[in-house]
């Protein structure tokens, strides 16, 4: 059995077998370079969130539908130990799947978790209009929406529809846990 890493390799390259493109034209319609995207099929390194969400996009998708496809199988109970997280190697970011999408439910829900004095940007959306509803459990999060910028603290939501970039920040001395419902 194929562990995560190699599981969603594979399911990159399947994504772009099956939209019949070229690594030339995968790399032309999501900004990232040719000798990048055959690392990343190949499993020879992991992707990070910013690469993710440009590959997402270029495929029409969220982020969490293209970790959702490289899961096994839907199931109605999803204790904790089996929620899926995944961790960008290169900031730290924490993504965990609490109710991974499912063609079966309308929304889904992930936690995120960001280390202080962090940046991660998204370009485009990887599906413009998408409902998001961002709660703040704990810290501090600058989050910049279609060219708004909101300071968020502990308990405060965050409802928006996006269909342009997006920032996530956190200060030097605080990071930020929160939940994220995507509808």
């Amino acid at each position: 059995m194929l562990d995560y890493s190699n599981r969603l390799a594979h399911r990159m390259f399947s994504l772009r077998s099956e939209k019949g493109w070229s690594l030339d034209q995968l790399a032309q319609k999501s900004g990232l370079s040719r000798a990048s995207l055959s690392r990343l099929e190949n499993a020879e390194v992991s992707p990070t969130a910013e690469t993710l969400g440009k590959l997402c996009a270029a495929y029409g998708l969220p982020v969490s539908r293209l970790l959702m496809m490289v899961e096994d199988s839907f199931t109605t109970h999803i204790p904790l130990e089996a929620q899926p997280e995944w961790e960008d190697p290169e900031t730290g970011f924490v993504r965990r799947s609490v109710s991974p999408p499912s063609a079966q439910l309308a929304a889904e829900v992930m936690e995120g978790h960001l280390p202080p004095d962090t940046v991660i940007s998204y370009d485009t959306p990887p599906k413009p209009g998408q409902e998001h509803h961002l709660i703040l459990l704990d810290g501090a999060l600058s989050l910049t929406v279609d060219g708004t910028l909101y300071d968020l603290t502990a308990g405060d939501c965050l409802r928006y529809q996006l269909y342009g970039s997006s920032q996530f920040a956190t200060p030097e001395t605080r990071g930020a846990r929160y939940i994220l419902v995507l509808a």
